[in-house]
């Protein structure tokens, strides 16, 4: 047994003995009384090295060390640096070889891969050697459900982690994060006509382009710009575009109805997942769809609409929040929310038991009471906040009614998050030091890619209960920001998107604690060949140059498809759809939605 194992094995036994509390950031056994635990007298979290968590982040887009104002406050605040590791090809594969995930794992979702980890002994349990009751007072505050949903997926029935996305009230919805948005300003000087269909909503970009054809920077505008980046099951922008229009809830390879739990395979011609890919591929057809979207980039396509070369887009972190910078609202040009008549927006319902992202703490941590001492922040109001916004005091903070507010920096790094802080000085309220930051807000954003509570939640440090979503926050309403918002508020009735959102004809979905089901490893290499096929084929479909061929790119990648094992995918994706759909309805027990 090494060092270490012996190390681990020492202090376990203290801790059951004694009822201390310890394991080490060194390899110095350390016994620490519960008059001390957790306080500033407790060397497990009050380390006087640096030490270096390793964050293993499956849905992370950064490889390396956490840079900028992040990683300035954890260090001030910690004492920690971050090293993150994407889940690239073979990674999740090398470390459980190796049986080292790292301190902190996040995982993109709660199924086969978390499910693995846990049965061959690779996540720490966090209840052994009193971690989480030590080490995480705000978990135990305002996540009990999430831990015992947790405990509940695990055949153990242990706890290896929590979910991210957390509430308190599951009859409240989430943020709407499909908003429809369009260039209001261009829309108005069309005559702002009717917009009920699909079909319609391409008739008007093709105007627009029309009236603008080039952007900001002399380069071709588009109707909508793609990418390929987060593609899943199934190719993810028209994914998302069919569950804004239809209200469908993704699941396996399929659009479940959230009202009856039918399940609408990706492959059904008729289907939405395919009227959505018919919809971006007229969009091609008529010059509208950038030709890059395929091959680029999340980051390129976010320059592109930053530079105005996009007029819409169904996600408002793909157009409304890039887009509507000081410089372009001084111009009176906004891209603002305009949703079809016959759609039916899907937003979720809020979750005491969270979504599917987990956080956990790696077996083989050397510091599993730093990891949790740094998870635990992240799921206190200020840590969620943080996340979001950046340092409290330097970017945000709560004013004299207890309310959320931004400074003047802050509401410039929410506007463009490419705001450079190179030269700004913040002092600490922890220790008293003073640091010069550098690189951009984007740089120093915590780089693990995941949250803690949901931005649709109520703030509990807000005196007024506001959501933690700065869109909602009183201080951020106010009068219209340009003559386009102004003729917007006017039209809708309006102040704000997720206002205007609940007045449509939303499609309600609701949290429920599933976790998708393991898949023999028969069924996984059928459908890994699957998806593969369906996501190529979904893109040579969107780049048909007729109709004509985008129904036989259909009709060729479903037989493709069916050479692999697509009836047994879409059978195991509805047997899926049925146990997700029943757990919805329990999760409305009790809770009145209308």
């Amino acid at each position: 047994m090494n060092i270490k194992g012996i190390f681990k094995k020492t202090i376990a036994a203290a801790c059951s003995l004694s009822l201390l509390c310890g394991c080490a950031y060194s390899q110095n056994v350390v016994d620490v009384d519960e008059s001390r635990q957790g306080t500033a007298d407790d060397p497990l979290i009050n380390n006087e090295e640096t030490i270096t968590l390793t964050v293993f982040s499956q849905p992370a887009n950064w490889s390396g060390k956490q840079i900028g104002w992040g990683a300035v406050l954890l260090k001030d605040m910690f004492n920690v640096e971050l090293n993150i590791i994407p889940d690239a090809n073979g990674t999740y594969e090398t470390r459980m070889e190796k049986g080292d995930l790292g301190d902190i794992v996040v995982w993109g979702d709660n199924g086969t891969e978390y499910k693995a980890a846990v049965n061959q002994g690779k996540l720490i349990d966090w209840e052994s050697d009193r971690l989480l009751e030590c080490y995480a007072p705000n978990i135990n505050q305002y996540f009990q459900e999430g831990l015992d949903a947790n405990r509940a997926i695990n055949e153990d029935g242990k706890i290896y982690g929590l979910a991210n996305n957390m509430a308190s009230n599951p009859a409240e919805h989430d943020l709407f994060i499909f908003d429809w948005g369009i260039r209001w300003d261009l829309y108005e000087k069309l005559g702002k006509p009717d917009v009920k269909t699909l079909d319609d909503l391409a008739g008007i970009l093709k105007q627009m382009k029309e009236l603008e054809p080039v952007g900001d920077d002399g380069k071709p505008v588009y109707g909508v710009s793609l990418w390929p980046d987060w593609d899943g099951a199934m190719a993810m922008n028209p994914k998302t575009l069919a569950q804004a229009y239809y209200g469908y809830d993704e699941v396996g390879i399929g659009l479940m109805n959230p009202e009856t739990g039918e399940l609408a395979d990706a492959l059904d011609p008729k289907g939405p997942y395919v009227e959505a890919l018919r919809f971006y591929n007229k969009l091609y057809r008529e010059g509208l769809l950038d030709p890059d979207s395929m091959t680029q980039t999340y980051d390129q396509m976010q320059a592109k609409v930053r530079n105005g070369n996009v007029l819409f887009s169904v996600l408002d972190y793909g157009g409304s929040s890039l887009y509507n910078t000081d410089a372009h609202l001084e111009s009176d040009k906004l891209i603002a929310p305009l949703v079809p008549d016959q759609a039916r927006v899907a937003v979720w319902g809020l979750s005491t038991v969270g979504n599917e992202r987990l956080w956990s703490i790696g077996a083989q941590s050397v510091y599993p009471e730093k990891a949790m001492q740094v998870l635990d922040w992240l799921y206190s109001p200020d840590g969620a906040m943080t996340i979001w916004y950046g340092i409290q005091g330097l970017m945000w903070d709560y004013d004299e009614q207890g309310n959320m507010v931004f400074t003047e920096l802050g509401k410039k790094c929410s506007n463009d998050p490419a705001t450079d802080l190179t030269g700004v000085e913040w002092t600490s309220p922890y220790t008293g030091k003073t640091y010069t930051l550098s690189g951009t807000f984007n740089d120093g954003m915590l780089q693990f890619n995941n949250t803690t509570w949901a931005q649709g939640a109520n703030n509990p440090d807000s005196q007024s209960a506001e959501k933690f979503s700065y869109k909602t926050w009183k201080s951020t309403q106010g009068e219209p920001r340009n003559k386009a918002e102004a003729d917007w508020r006017q039209t809708t009735g309006t102040l704000g998107a997720q206002q205007y959102l609940d007045t449509t004809d939303y499609s309600f979905i609701p949290m429920a604690n599933y976790a998708e089901s393991t898949r023999s490893p028969e069924l996984e290499l059928k459908w890994q060949q699957v998806i593969k096929a369906v996501k190529q084929g979904s893109w040579k479909a969107m780049y048909a140059k007729t109709e004509e061929e985008f129904d036989k790119q259909i009709q060729k990648t479903k037989k493709e498809c069916d050479g692999y094992g697509y009836a047994e995918c879409v059978e195991w994706s509805k047997q899926e759809a049925q146990n997700k759909f029943e757990l919805m309805q329990q999760s409305l027990h009790g809770v009145d939605n209308d």
